[in-house]
């Protein structure tokens, strides 16, 4: 099948992807209400469309945390994403620099610093979570600050994981033992391109980042009780300020939906915000992020840049939350889908369609450059939420 959009990469994903880790992905926590609401609401907001405006010279480039970008987006942290194609972190690395747009590593990634740097040869993002090992926290920024990382996206609503029921019904979490492995290579058997391009020529399977904690464990059932042991929840704004005494770059606040939680980020050092609700991943029936990122936006105006991600599935969903106050969109699922599907070549058609398609939204709502887009690109309609405005 020729993959014409992001929901087509989500089917050939699915079709490729042992069961458990596609529903890894694709779910959220709890009932998935938010979830839900993360796609829903955005595709509740319609755009305003205008006419005879001349979009002969449509820009979609500009500027973020000082490097140039050829589209308002980044891939975002998604953990694990190394396993669902072979050395995924690399390739998916490598689509972003054919693309120009900024691609950000997770703490649990399969590829290490060290390896994406040395394969992709240039810099990326790296995501961080507050651990209870603060030593080795340090380490990590150490490793990030060598490999002259442009940003830290620091991930602050996670000091606890959140329950999601697919894991369980899929046997990734819950599912200890030789049972549990048993069950789980079952489904990769079944998925024989998987399993020979990543399950057998794919290793090392192991957490790259975190392996030296580990100690030689690399089961699933170890990494999910490594997650449970070392996030932090006693974990405060002061260890924001730690974070910001620690990291020379720009310092990016990630898992932000209320104003209060996004000042208190700016004066903690942060120099950006993104508005996320862990792709309702975490807190279930909280709002989606497009409802809360015009708050989040006015509160911050002008003192931090504002990104913001949740159920972005298309170029229109990009314009959608630039216009709703947004500065840059991270994009989670809708790359991971791509990698596993057709793995670097996917990921950048993926970014090839999103400029494709905000090009066609900017065109036929008057907008040539992303400045243009603001609350006026959208309908004042009584069944969307209130619109936001642009800085």
């Amino acid at each position: 099948m020729k993959a014409a959009s992001i929901s087509d990469y989500r089917a050939l994903a699915q079709a490729r992807l042992p069961h458990f880790l596609f529903e890894y992905l694709d779910g959220g926590s709890y009932d998935e209400l938010t979830l839900r609401r993360n796609r829903e609401d955005l595709q509740a907001i319609a755009l305003r469309q205008r006419v005879m405006r001349d979009v002969s010279g449509i820009d979609l480039s500009g500027d973020l945390f000082g490097q140039s970008v050829k589209l308002p987006v980044a891939l975002a942290p998604v953990g694990l994403s190394g396993l669902y194609a072979r050395r995924g972190e690399v390739q998916a690395q490598r689509a972003a620099l054919e693309a120009g747009v900024p691609f950000t590593l997770s703490t649990v990634s399969a590829c290490s610093i060290e390896e994406v740097r040395r394969a992709s040869g240039a810099p990326f993002w790296f995501q961080l979570y507050m651990i209870r090992d603060r030593a080795f926290m340090a380490d990590l920024l150490r490793k990030a600050a060598e490999a002259e990382c442009g940003a830290l996206v620091f991930t602050v609503d996670m000091p606890v994981p959140g329950t999601r029921y697919r894991d369980y019904r899929s046997g990734l979490a819950g599912a200890p033992g030789l049972g549990g492995a048993a069950r789980r290579f079952a489904q990769a058997m079944v998925r024989p391109g998987w399993a020979y391009d990543v399950g057998l020529r794919g290793g090392p399977h192991s957490l790259g980042n975190v392996a030296p904690v580990l100690k030689g464990k690399t089961g699933i059932e170890d990494f999910f009780a490594w997650m449970r042991d070392n996030f932090d929840p006693s974990v405060t704004w002061r260890d924001l300020e730690w974070v910001r005494s620690q990291w020379r770059g720009p310092l990016i606040v990630k898992g932000i939906l209320d104003p209060d939680d996004a000042r208190e980020a700016i004066r903690c050092g942060a120099d950006g915000v993104v508005v996320s609700n862990h792709g309702g991943r975490q807190l279930d029936g909280v709002l989606s992020s497009v409802a809360a990122l015009p708050r989040v936006a006015e509160a911050v105006a002008g003192d931090a840049t504002v990104l913001a991600d949740g159920g972005v599935r298309s170029g229109l969903d990009v314009v959608r939350m630039l216009a709703r106050g947004a500065d840059s969109v991270l994009i989670g699922r809708a790359w991971v889908y791509a990698l596993a599907a057709r793995g670097q070549a996917g990921v950048a058609d993926v970014l090839r369609l999103l400029a494709a398609e905000m090009r066609v939204a900017m065109a036929l709502t008057g907008a040539n450059r992303l400045a243009d887009l603001t609350a006026d690109s959208l309908e004042d309609l009584t069944h969307t939420a209130t619109k936001g405005s642009r800085r």
